[in-house]
Order: structure tokens, then sequence, then C-alpha cells
């Protein structure tokens, strides 16, 4: 223990990198496993012991993501504090019973689709209700300082502290439990916070937005009297039930994420040769290419797909999906977003997907694909056996390697779809490296992501290909899906058609856009929290 006292240190000081502590950590839990049935005078006072600040962490309610979590466990064990790792989808409830049980010091709350936001600030308003006093860590990939100081801090009356990596979340710990650093630390959070505020809200109010109607006005100009649509080869759905072998999608493979994850900045291949991080990146590598063997060789991981192409038109900002090229049976309808910023450069769009889609006025049928992957069957058990080992090194690297075995089976999928399967682009001649740069025509824009915000259109999407059924790939509450090396989406074949965010919209459309959906307004603004330009509460007081 004293040893990883040390190596927790040096993390903190940068002196050592996160792959080198979670491996030393593993050595320590393997040697206290064995070591224990021989000490039981130690034994009773490590179970005993009162000592050690009791950490509790988990994946909010509706989230299934954890590998930052299981990191962030792994960081905190290693400087002497009990981590309660509660998992995956944890109601608050469970959250609040477990906290009080434990009589933890601290929790930890983590998130990776926006609807998690929403559920951070829930937790921590339930926090309050029943009276704790404890400090409040929130982490992820959708959180940030000034969600936490604009929305979570308010509704809570003790620290609630934004942790970006594993790397700082010790000092942050070690400064709120503290008995003389608990004080000054916290106040320093609360100040910090409040100017965080105040620039939120100051550039909200400088933020310029128009009205929906300018902003379709200013729609992405296309002729389609004169644009090229590219019939597909098919119309329907394609199933593909393990018949992608691993190895086909290895050299699809994205790396670069993969070192992030392990919090190695630097873009793959270089971050090899950094002068900084090449040692350790080399030595990750090697692992993963290692683990990454075994797991193709015993077919450990298995892959599962369906795509479709369907005709399609746009109706505004909505596409219209039909049974077939008569256009008489509608399928669904997908729902998207328009920017509302005001350009400061007056030849640049408000975009919108549904402008990649032929108008239905212009008496032309069109396409639109969709598509979900998984190579997610297999991964959590797989992890769970190393886990059951006290190997965390391996099983977050098998997670992590089913996330990039996930997002190599997307691309791979696109690859075929744009040469084979729509075939709209069927002399494509690109290196992995063009195609990890997206340097190809057309895109697969995800649901819950910045040109298209809104999770719940997942539905639609999971309905129309049958993905439950197709995949077994399936929705939680909150539309993460499981499991959760999966991605989905749709596809463009627009040569003009693009990434880009929503970011900010205006009231007129999230009305307009709940009576398109059905929703009432109110919901809508909930799963679309992110993006308002105004405060609902405001807005309804007033009215």
């Amino acid at each position: 223990m004293d040893g990883m006292k040390i190596v927790g240190e040096l993390f903190g000081a940068g002196k050592m990198f996160l792959p080198q502590v979670v491996k030393s950590a593993r050595v320590m839990k393997k040697s206290v496993a064995y070591l224990l049935p021989f000490m039981e005078e130690e034994k009773n006072q490590i179970e005993n012991s009162t000592a050690r600040p009791k950490f509790l962490i988990a994946t909010v309610k509706g989230d299934v993501h954890d590998i930052g979590k299981n990191i962030v466990g792994v960081v905190l064990a290693c400087n002497n504090y009990e981590v309660i790792d509660l998992g995956v989808m944890v109601p608050p409830d469970k959250i609040l019973e477990e906290a009080k049980k434990h009589n933890v010091s601290i929790i930890g709350l983590s998130g990776l689709i926006t609807p998690s936001l929403d559920e951070m600030v829930h937790v921590a308003s339930e926090m309050k209700r029943i009276g704790l006093e404890i400090p409040l860590l929130i982490g992820g990939a959708t959180t940030s300082s000034a969600h936490t100081a604009v929305k979570i801090a308010p509704v809570y009356d003790h620290p609630v502290v934004h942790v970006v990596d594993a790397s700082r979340v010790v000092n942050v710990v070690n400064q709120l439990l503290h008995p003389d650093l608990h004080e000054a630390y916290s106040q320093k959070v609360k100040e910090d916070q409040k100017i965080a505020r105040e620039n939120y809200f100051n550039t909200r109010a400088e933020r310029k937005l128009i009205s929906l109607e300018q902003a379709r006005e200013n729609r992405d100009p296309i002729d389609w009297s004169t644009t090229v649509i590219d019939k597909p080869s098919f119309i329907g759905i394609k199933v593909f039930d393990e018949e992608i072998s691993l190895e086909t999608l290895v050299p699809f493979i994205d790396w670069t994420p993969f070192f992030t994850a392990w919090e190695l900045k630097g873009r793959y291949p270089a971050i090899l040769e950094s002068e900084t991080t090449g040692k350790q990146a080399r030595e990750l590598f090697a692992d993963a290419q290692k683990l990454m063997k075994t797991i193709i060789t015993g077919k450990l991981f298995r892959t599962k797909g369906v795509i479709g192409i369907f005709p399609a038109n746009s109706v505004r900002d909505d596409i219209f999906v039909y049974e077939d090229e008569n256009c008489s049976k509608l399928l669904t309808v997908f729902h998207t977003l328009r920017q509302q910023i005001q350009k400061q450069d007056e030849t640049e769009p408000n975009y919108c997907l549904a402008d990649y889609v032929a108008p239905k006025e212009s008496g032309r049928v069109d396409y639109i694909g969709g598509f979900a992957v998984t190579a997610g069957h297999g991964v959590e058990e797989f992890a769970k056996e190393f886990e059951n080992n006290q190997d965390d090194y391996n099983s977050i690297m098998a997670k992590a390697l089913g996330d990039r075995f996930a997002e190599a089976f997307a691309e791979y999928m696109h690859y075929k779809v744009r040469k084979e399967y729509w075939g709209y682009d069927k002399n494509e001649n690109l290196s992995p490296e063009d195609l990890i740069r997206e340097k190809y025509r057309g895109i697969r824009p995800a649901a819950g992501y910045p040109a298209s915000p809104d999770h719940t259109e997942k539905r639609a999407l999971f309905d129309l290909l049958q993905v439950e059924k197709n995949t077994g790939i399936t929705l939680t509450e909150h539309f993460a899906m499981w499991p959760a090396s999966s991605v989905s989406g749709l596809y463009f074949a627009h040569p003009k058609s693009k990434y880009f965010a929503v970011a900010k919209i205006n009231r007129d459309q999230v009305e307009d856009y709940a009576k398109r959906k059905e929703m009432s307004v109110e919901v809508v603004e909930r799963w679309l929290a992110p993006n308002l330009s105004y405060d609902p509460l405001a807005v309804s007081a007033v009215r």
C-alpha cells in the first residue's frame, strides 16, 4: 500500500502515466488477494478499518458507459480510498441508499450521453432533499465545468466539482476531505462557479439567434433540378449476423480515441514517437495488440449489424421515409433541427440535415439510409473475467477495444454502403487514414451528437430497422445503446452533406419541433436542454 501511495503521488504530479498506474494497481490487488488468507489479523484490520475515506461512484440512470468511471475508481483505490462502485444505469434512490448505508465521504457521478446531465441535476437535488452534506464530483464526456456551475451546483448546498480526468481526481478529493484545506478549496470552487455562471449568462445574452423562418430561408442552397440522385442497389433492410469478422474490421480502427481513453494525448500513429508519451503509448499499443489477437482468435466479441436504405423526401425540416419508390406508404419520419445562430458570414447557411434530402415539392424521389452495428456481444463477459481475477488493466482494455471494434464496424459498413449497397461512390479509393479523416462523400450522423442532438430520434431508427430483433442492441430509458460498444445513425449521400453543430435554438423552434413530434414542449425541452437558448422555467413563469 505504501508503494501504491507513491504511484498515486507520481501520477498526480504528472510523473507517471495512467496505464502504469492501472498496471501497478493490478499488482497490488493480486498481491493482497493472495496474501490476505494467510494474514488473518491484518485481514480483520483491513475489513474493520474506518480510517480510509469511502468514495461512492456510479454511472447514472439510463447511461451504460463506464470506462472512465472504472479508471477513476482504480486511481482512487491506489490513493488509499475505499471505492464503492455501483456500476452503470444506477437510479438515484440506489445511489442515495448506498451512500447512507456506507456512510461515504464523497459521491462521484459519471455519464456520457446528454440526458445524463439532467439525471445528475436530479441526483444533486435529491442529495439536498435528504440532507446529505458531502461533496459531489461530476465527470464524463458529456459533462463540463459550465454545466456543473449553471445547472448542478445551484441545487445542492455543498461542494459540486467538475473533474476533467482521472489525473486530477485525487488532488480534488484530497482537498475536499482535508480538514485544513476543505473550507478554502470549497470557497474557491464556489467563487469560480459564480464567475462561470455570470460568463455563461452574459455569453447567452450576447449570442444572436434568428427566427426559425429566417433560418429556413437561409437553408443550404441546392439545385435539385440538376442534382444527380444515385439509386441504391437495394431498398429495404440487410442484416449481418456475425458474418463480418473482427479481422475484417482491424484496418478500419481509429486508434486515436483509444489512447485518449487512457489519457495519453496525441494522434495515432504520431503519438507512438512522442517525446513525452511515446514510450508509454508503444507499451500500451503492444498490450492492446496482444489482447486483440486473443479476442480475434477466440472470437470472443461477436459482431451484429443491420442497414437499411429507403426512398425519402424532406418536408421542411423533417425527412419522410417510404416503403417503395411510389412513396405511397410512409414508414417513419425523422425529425431534424436547424441552426438558428446568426451567421457572421452572410453566405454561410443555417444548416439542417433535412436539406440534404430532396424536398417533396421537387417532384423527385431521393433516398436515406440507416444503420445500427455492435461489436459488444461478449465484451462485458470477457471484461468480467479479468475483474474477477483482480485485473482492472485488461478489463478496461477489453472494453476500450470493444468500442474501437464497434466504431470500426460503423466505418466499414459505411464504406460498403458507398461502394456497393448504395453505390453512390463506386470508384472511391481511399487509404484507411483517409477514411478515418472522413475524406469520402456523404455522412453518417448519429442521434445525440451535434448535428442531431435529440436522442429520442433513435427510437424511429430502431423501429424502422427492427434493431432489437436483428442485432440484439437495445435502448435504455434515456436512449443509450446496450451493449455499450454499439453505434447507430443515418446515411446521407448528397455531395454537400456535412457535419455541423445545431448549437443553441430558440423557443419558436422548440414549439415547432414539439408539434411535429407530437410531444409536449416541456418534454422536448427536457431532451434538448443543452441546446436551449433560454431558461424554460423563466419562460414558464412569465407565461
